[in-house]
């Protein structure tokens, strides 16, 4: 069994596998940098160092950062450090979604039509994208998580989109390489658990139905699927199982599909890592899979036989975000300033704040996860709505109000969703809280003053009810959305734009957010260039 293990990566990833590691007797040691915090998990010899310094055994990349990054196992295969996860061979076939596309279609893997290579001759790609029809979806060939990816809707935005993935996919993953498929319209996500040994068995743990997204990356997870029968399940696993064994895949990994309303799938790709909601097929399938990564990058045999994996009951996980749902989901920074999480029979926190933690624009704005487990569906839901309305977090707005409201949404309770439910539903969803009818609450809706006496000192108020509206911004300025860095600057003082042209673009917590004139006119002011970062509020830009 390993015996050291260093976790090349932070939050509550990083408490999970520290988790797993006490549990089977292994020492953890965990990685810190402030300084230049995302560089520096992504610096392989200098995280190969530390580990040979702290005379560690192995490296768990937990996920994102260099988790599916070949070039890292081979530097731990190099420095005589187990890597856990598969090789990096596998990793390049698998990791890689055009690599990872082709070798479906020969093994017979459904598919959706789309351009592989070619990306560099633009002229090519819109001529082949003409013929394939619009809309069609721009995605990094690396990583995941829904960084790199564009809906393009017209070929007038295809240049646009190619260059701002390419970018965002090169910041988040180290590789700018970005394909082209065609967009399936309304699918449901679906994908499949794999645990593989180097003895060439391999399982799969059914599915997670992820179709609940926004930016092109969940906010909740659940298994079983509402959408998947026992037979569509069994064939879905299968392919999965096969695809593993034909590449010689080792460890936990997750093969994703999209299924239409007819339920036809098509592979979407293999994510060669542990999944960040792998935590509810564990409620599913009572199985450790963190656990298991360690015992089979020791070299154990997989004790689990296929005949013996079966679903019990049903769990939901939730991500908590820093963002804003009512500001098109745009991340917010800040401090926690009070912290309570909750508990209880079937619920699971995921988490690594504290009180005083700091939410920067430096990392994911992933904050917790929160995972309830029942024996029904009905009852996971309920066990989730409640645990939380019990989960406070104050100083950083979350989407917390926006999951319980989704929750209850009859779409939801009845299992009719797709990837787009998320859009649909927050178009038109405003977070209120219904008025108090007690005249005594202090939170009643009233017009009054009062004097109050604290330490001998007086004090006056006036409060009066809000009437909903919001403090208009000066005409035709571009006021900072969130706090970010300016990536890109697309237009000159004096230049003449459209409502709704991009002007700027600004990156924060690893994703690209286009700043567009609010209205026709000319560019009189432009405050910030690239590389500037922005506060949260501030004016960017004037159009007159």
């Amino acid at each position: 069994m390993i015996q050291r293990l260093l976790i090349a990566n932070r939050g509550e990833i990083a408490n999970r596998i520290s988790r797993a590691c006490r549990a089977l007797g292994v020492t953890p040691i965990q990685v810190y940098n402030d300084v230049q915090p995302i560089a520096a998990y992504l610096d392989i010899d200098r995280i190969i160092q530390i580990a040979k310094a702290k005379k560690c055994d192995a490296i768990h990349p937990g996920y994102g950062f260099l988790s599916e990054n070949p070039k890292f196992a081979e530097a731990c295969a190099k420095a005589k450090i187990i890597f856990v996860g598969p090789s990096a061979e596998v990793m390049r076939q698998m990791g890689n979604k055009v690599a990872a596309k082709q070798l479906m279609q020969t093994l017979g893997v459904p598919t959706v039509p789309g351009i592989m290579t070619g990306m560099d001759d633009f002229d090519t790609v819109a001529e082949a994208i003409a013929k394939i029809g619009y809309p069609v979806l721009v995605k990094a060939a690396a990583g995941g998580g829904g960084k790199g990816m564009r809906v393009v809707k017209a070929a007038a935005d295809l240049k646009d989109a190619m260059a701002a993935s390419s970018r965002e996919a090169l910041a988040a993953f180290g590789d700018g390489t970005v394909f082209i498929e065609k967009l399936v319209e309304h699918p449901r996500h679906i994908e499949i658990q794999i645990l593989a040994d180097t003895h060439g068995n391999a399982v799969h743990l059914g599915e997670r139905d992820c179709s609940l997204q926004r930016r092109h990356q969940k906010i909740v997870e659940e298994s079983p699927s509402p959408a998947v029968s026992d037979a569509l399940r069994k064939e879905m696993g299968e392919a999965a199982v096969k695809v593993a064994k034909h590449v010689g895949y080792v460890s936990a990994g997750t093969m994703e599909f999209l299924m239409d309303h007819h339920h036809n799938y098509y592979f979407l790709e293999m994510n060669t890592r542990l999944q960040v909601e792998h935590a509810v097929t564990e409620e599913v399938y009572d199985v450790d899979l963190v656990a298991w990564q360690l015992r089979i990058a020791s070299g154990e045999k997989l004790s689990l036989n296929q005949s013996d994996v079966k679903p019990k009951g049903h769990a939901i996980e939730c991500r908590i975000y820093a963002e804003d749902p009512q500001n098109g989901f745009l991340p917010v920074t800040g401090r926690v300033a009070r912290l309570s999480e909750p508990s209880g029979m079937g619920v699971r926190m995921e988490s690594a704040l504290t009180p005083g933690t700091a939410v920067t624009i430096d990392f994911d704005p992933m904050l917790s996860k929160v995972v309830t487990h029942a024996e029904t569906r009905g009852a996971a839901i309920t066990r989730m709505i409640t645990a939380l309305q019990d989960y406070t977090i104050e100083g950083v707005t979350t989407n917390i109000p926006f999951l319980v409201d989704i929750l209850r949404s009859p779409g939801f309770i009845h299992g009719n969703v797709d990837t787009h439910f998320v859009d649909a539903f927050v178009s038109h969803w405003t977070q209120e809280s219904p008025p108090r009818n007690d005249p005594y609450s202090p939170w009643h809706p009233a017009t009054s003053s009062q004097t109050d006496s604290i330490a001998g000192q007086s004090s006056s108020s006036t409060a009066s009810p809000r009437t909903g509206r919001r403090r208009a911004k000066p005409a035709g300025s571009l006021i900072a959305p969130m706090p970010g860095r300016v990536v890109k600057v697309l237009v000159e003082e004096g230049d003449s734009v459209e409502a709704g042209d991009t002007l700027l673009v600004m990156e924060a917590m690893k994703m690209e957010n286009a700043i567009k004139a609010p209205e026709a006119g000319t560019v009189t002011k432009l405050n910030y260039k690239v590389g500037d970062m922005v506060e949260m509020g501030k004016k960017i830009a004037e159009v007159e």
